[in-house]
């Protein structure tokens, strides 16, 4: 690898790893945005730690290191992250993925049949992750994503193209993306939401300020945006049909009696990765619930 350029003094691998150690950041951290600039896999760094940087490469990884430890998430300075098994790219534009949400992924591949046909909404998409992992393990689903933000469905729509999976998009603020009520192909029998339920006062959002705040939080008590979909969601389902939310590790108790109190049976929460309480369903009786997607406990 090319030395430093004459005046610049030569860094190493190890050494370079130390300046990040300096800053404070997190090895995982360091050692994927220096593999981002030296093109190299982890091992390799471990296995060549003597080797020299360029002054370009010790640019480069200072700057990167800088913003990491000004709090901008490894995810952006990468312009990717890895979720549900997708590799999905990333901007500032999008909220960045958590493994947490891969719990609700989950429970809607456990609500999806490999073979149905299921018409399924993935309200406020942002990257696309949510409707992308689904789309991906249930080809024979219609796929719909909807987000308000311009630049957040041209990040969802690029990642669809670059993946090769066929999405419907439309934009809106949650129900009102799609055309007007009452048209029944547009009924879904599964929709799925991580909207923003920070409450405004939360004391974590300071460190979360590198990320869209419309999508972190809707203000007042966090419960906003789950309220109106939830309001929403009758005129939208079909009988038997499945609302997945995720939600905030305290909030469960209160949408599942938002969800009973619009008249959603079958509800229940799920845990995330940490055992918290991550995300809560019901299931919209309409007519009854033998008509609906899948009606096996949970």
């Amino acid at each position: 690898m090319a030395g430093a350029a004459p005046g610049h003094a030569a860094a190493t691998v190890a050494q370079t790893l130390a300046q990040a150690r300096a800053l404070g950041l997190d090895r995982v951290d360091a050692q994927a945005l220096l593999g981002h600039v030296l093109q190299r896999e982890r091992s390799w760094l471990i296995a060549h730690d003597d080797s020299l940087l360029s002054s370009e490469q010790q640019r480069h990884c200072a700057a990167l290191f800088q913003q990491r430890a000004d709090g901008v998430p490894v995810a952006y300075l990468l312009g990717e992250r890895e979720f549900h098994g997708l590799l999905l790219k990333l901007s500032p534009a999008v909220l960045v993925p958590r493994p947490d949400t891969e719990t609700l992924v989950d429970w809607a591949l456990e609500l999806l049949p490999a073979e149905r046909r299921a018409r399924v909404l993935d309200l406020g998409t942002g990257s696309g992750a949510i409707a992308l992992a689904v789309a991906h393990r249930r080809p024979a689903a219609q796929v719909w994503a909807t987000d308000l933000s311009a630049d957040a469905l041209a990040v969802a729509r690029d990642n669809a193209q670059r993946l090769g999976l066929a999405l419907q998009f439309a934009a809106g603020a949650w129900w009102q993306a799609l055309p007007a009520t009452g048209v029944p192909e547009l009924r879904f029998d599964l929709v799925l939401s991580n909207p923003p339920y920070i409450a405004g006062d939360d004391p974590h959002l300071p460190s979360l300020r590198h990320e869209p705040l419309m999508a972190l939080t809707p203000g007042g008590d966090g419960l906003g945006a789950l309220r109106e979909i939830i309001a929403g969601a009758p005129a939208r389902l079909r009988p038997g049909a499945w609302l997945l939310l995720e939600h905030g590790w305290d909030q469960a108790e209160a949408v599942g009696r938002l969800l009973r109190d619009a008249g959603f049976s079958e509800a229940s929460t799920r845990r995330d990765i940490e055992q918290r309480p991550r995300c809560t369903g019901g299931q919209w009786r309409g007519q009854t619930a033998d008509q609906g997607l899948c009606t096996a406990p949970i």
